[in-house]
């Protein structure tokens, strides 16, 4: 565990109350923690907040005991500000930039490979199929040695090796990487020429039986409402196709128009999607749809959970309100915040919350007030208690606040801490390479592979007891009742012997469990294993073969007259 020393300490609280003198400087144009109006503030408070601020800023860099880095110093306070308005306000430096252009082009410059840093090494996993990576010869799990020479160590940041990657099409990148788990760990020299990136929106699309045809929308960029508009007309051609499924779970979000464009596939020109308002007029705008539909009849389910955000509820909600699709799956997370990108001096930029977004039943989805915190300055989803009923075009109740709640919820099997302690300390992961490593060839039948019946024997021996933490949930439990009883003088030795009896009970039993939770484990290997193999698409048409949410789906669209019911369609 690193401990800041007495200076910088000082030097951290220096920079927060700087940042408290800009926030107040902000709040004149903003108008946050407090709801003050911008008219409330006078030209002379602004100045004077950011003359003082600037002031400040000036004697620290200047006549501070120590050097500081005024770059640092600067991005402290900036980040201070911001960090106290909402989490989607953020600044973005020009050598930032990349990090948010990539999210609405859907592109990027470097080598296709996610990194992760794992203890004191970096490692590179998930090469993108078809990157740039994946064809020098780059696997999931290899150890990042160094870059054109120089080490990589465990004191380097994670966005200097990530910006060490990127870099312009066409140049090439050396790569030093150590490659575990085969006979001997391996050390290989490999040039990546870097290429441009593009993040698919649309992964998979296709008929998945019972006249269904499916899309999965991972994403909302600049191509994303094009692509569905073509996968729609696809599906739509095949005479097999009777009803979709459109799949935003994990779905993040994206630019506003994506979702738009996606909704105007499925209702009539004209049609209202949404209204953002600002605190300014000239923030706010009604979105209705631009262009013809393909059909506006067709059964239509969604798919959503936790992780379905932004655009994507925006589709989602829409498409609820005006009683064109059934949602299924979990709540929605709850974001229902605008953001617009204004550039800054020095080439960087602001991605600043200017408004807020309704639906068509005038509902507000966000399930969080960030402008209204507690007392310690934290924040808290509004109760469901504090929501308010909406009507969807047909008069079914829908409430704001907290995400988008589906139609028909699907409930899925608890988490365990036994998965959760495997995934945690990489054990499923390092299995999942070390087999790959091992079985070098790719496997022909895609959709319907499965590893040999020895696999979790395999699974078993690989687990080291002595390198795993896996401790009790109830222990800490048990040591609160210990210490308590013992507080108010009830640790009899009865009561010792009870306890200590319980402890022993329910201490965890490794092998006992993995032997448990051998189904959930097997699932959880192949899919590990046969992401090392296929591409996304394979992937995810593998995934809709065994997921409850698509059975779900496909239980409602080939019952009509459970669809209707749901919509209260006559």
């Amino acid at each position: 565990m690193t401990t800041e020393t007495d200076a910088s300490m000082k030097i951290r609280h220096i920079l927060m109350a700087s940042a408290a003198v800009l926030a107040m400087a902000g709040a004149a144009f903003a108008g946050v923690r407090g709801g003050k109006d911008a008219a409330h503030f006078s030209k002379s408070d602004i100045t004077q907040n950011l003359k003082l601020f600037n002031s400040i800023y000036k004697e620290l860099t200047m006549n501070y005991v120590d050097t500081l880095d005024a770059k640092a110093t600067m991005r402290t306070a900036i980040d201070a500000l911001l960090g106290q308005i909402d989490p989607y306000t953020e600044y973005f430096s020009i050598d930032e930039r990349d990090n948010i252009t990539s999210v609405t082009t859907g592109e990027y410059a470097g080598i296709g490979s996610v990194i992760q840093r794992r203890d004191s090494v970096v490692v590179l996993t998930a090469p993108s199929w078809n990157s740039p990576a994946r064809r020098a010869g780059v696997r999931h799990g290899d150890v990042l040695i160094s870059i054109d020479g120089d080490s990589v160590t465990p004191a380097m940041d994670i966005s200097e090796v990530s910006r060490r990657l990127k870099g312009r099409p066409g140049t090439e990148v050396r790569l030093r990487l150590r490659r575990p788990w085969v006979d001997a760990d391996s050390v290989l020299d490999i040039t990546v020429t870097r290429g441009t990136i593009t993040i698919d929106p649309l992964p998979y699309y296709g008929y998945i039986g019972d006249g269904i045809g499916y899309i999965d929308i991972t994403t909302f960029n600049e191509k994303t409402g094009t692509e569905v508009r073509n996968a729609v007309a696809t599906l739509k051609r095949d005479p097999r196709v009777k009803s979709l499924v459109l799949d935003l779970r994990d779905n993040g979000g994206g630019i506003v128009d994506g979702a738009v464009q996606i909704v105007s596939n499925f209702v009539p020109k004209g049609t209202e999607v949404l209204t953002i308002r600002g605190r300014e007029t000239r923030n706010r705008r009604t979105y209705k749809t631009t262009s013809a539909p393909q059909d506006t009849k067709i059964p239509l389910v969604i798919l959503v959970n936790d992780g379905t955000a932004s655009a994507a509820e925006i589709v989602t909600g829409a498409l609820q309100d005006l009683d064109r699709a059934v949602i299924v799956g979990r709540r929605t997370f709850g974001k229902g915040l605008v953001q617009n990108v204004r550039p800054l001096p020095y080439d960087g930029l602001l991605k600043v919350t200017t408004g807020r977004y309704y639906i068509p039943s005038g509902r507000l989805i966000q399930a969080i007030d960030y402008g209204h915190r507690n007392n310690d300055g934290s924040v808290a989803r509004i109760p469901d208690s504090l929501t308010t009923v909406y009507h969807t075009a047909a008069g079914r109740e829908v409430r704001d606040g907290g995400g988008i709640t589906p139609d028909t919820t699907v409930s899925l099997p608890e988490s365990n801490r036994l998965l959760y302690t495997l995934y945690n300390s990489f054990v499923i992961d390092n299995f999942a390479n070390r087999y790959a490593n091992k079985h070098p060839d790719v496997p022909t039948d895609t959709l319907d592979w499965h590893p040999d019946s020895t696999l979790f024997e395999d699974f078993k021996a690989f687990v080291d007891p002595a390198k795993l933490k896996y401790d009790s949930p109830y222990a800490a439990g048990i040591k609160y009742l210990r210490d308590a009883a013992r507080v108010e003088d009830y640790l009899t030795p009865e009561v010792k012997s009870a306890l200590d009896s319980l402890e022993n009970m329910l201490k965890p039993d490794l092998a006992r469990d993995i032997e448990r939770r051998r189904n959930q484990i097997m699932e959880v290997l192949e899919d590990e294993i046969a992401a090392r193999y296929f591409s996304t698409r394979d992937l995810s048409a593998r995934a809709v073969k065994n997921d409850p949410d698509v059975d779900a789906a496909r239980a409602i669209l080939t019952d009509m007259r459970r669809y209707d019911a749901i919509l209260r369609k006559k």
